[in-house]
């Protein structure tokens, strides 16, 4: 049986926010999720903006903001991630490739950046991962702000690479892309997981979803309704458990675009 490397149980996650004349209000965007990550598998979170994917990967690296409340346990290596141990494993067993180019330092030539703290193996896959992405030695010698947006999101998925990580997590890591450069990273994201390396794959396209991943877990206003292997997700999607999962996957071009689904998935 394939070991366990990451274990969400129970995890709420709750915002105190303020409204008219001070009120305080409370919204829970992240329900009693339960969810598990095997070493050196694929999983990829789909759903619609604001379903809580994105809240999942910042609790995990425990970057949420101040007013959220998180409740549940998630589980590393068979210990509780508190937040001095996930400080100890940020950015060596665990990275994070963000969704918003704005993660780089606006200030700070792009290959400081994307070399700093690793080892001299990592930095020359970094440099491999340059060339493969289209990157060129000079462009690390420029700031974030000379980039184009799509050169950023490459630049930004190569700092995930370290000798000893074994979790990442890429949130969104392919819009603006252009088709060569994202099959690029969804073929190193795939060849992570292959080498041992568990990935969870944020994303709201599950056509590319579908294609590199072991894992589908489906989001929907905060609660995971459906977690299947990505083989169900073909055809009609008659494997698939729940009625949303096999409208969600009818919806794509090459399937039946059942009517009402778009509704649906952004309400």
């Amino acid at each position: 049986m394939t070991e366990t490397l990451l274990s969400i149980k129970d995890l709420s996650i709750t915002f105190t926010q303020y409204g008219r004349f001070l009120k305080p209000f409370q919204s829970t965007p992240l329900q009693a999720l339960n969810l598990e990550v095997k070493k050196g598998e694929l999983l990829a979170i789909i759903g619609a903006s604001g379903s809580g994917k994105s809240l999942l990967a910042h609790a995990i690296m425990d970057i949420l903001p101040k007013n959220a409340a998180v409740t549940g346990d998630m589980i590393y290596r068979g210990q509780s991630l508190t937040s001095k141990r996930i400080k100890q494993l940020r950015g060596k067993e665990m990275t994070l490739i963000p969704q918003s180019v704005n993660y780089l330092d606006p200030s700070m030539k792009v290959k400081h950046q994307v070399r700093l703290g690793i080892s001299e193996n990592a930095k020359a896959t970094q440099e491999g991962l340059f060339q493969q992405f289209g990157l060129k030695e000079r462009d690390g010698d420029l700031y974030p702000f000379q980039l184009s947006g799509g050169m950023l999101r490459r630049v930004l998925f190569t700092t995930c690479i370290s000798d000893t990580v074994s979790l990442i997590i890429a949130d969104e890591p392919t819009p603006g892309l252009h088709p060569d450069a994202l099959q690029m990273v969804l073929d190193q994201l795939r060849s992570f997981a292959d080498k041992g390396i568990s990935v969870i794959f944020i994303t709201h396209d599950i056509v590319a979803a579908s294609q590199i991943a072991d894992r589908i877990t489906i989001f929907k206003e905060g609660k995971a309704i459906e977690t299947a292997p990505a083989s169900f997700f073909s055809g009609g999607g008659e494997q698939l458990q729940t009625e949303f999962a096999r409208r969600l996957w009818r919806t794509l071009p090459q399937q039946d675009f059942l009517k009402g689904v778009t509704h649906d998935l952004r309400g």
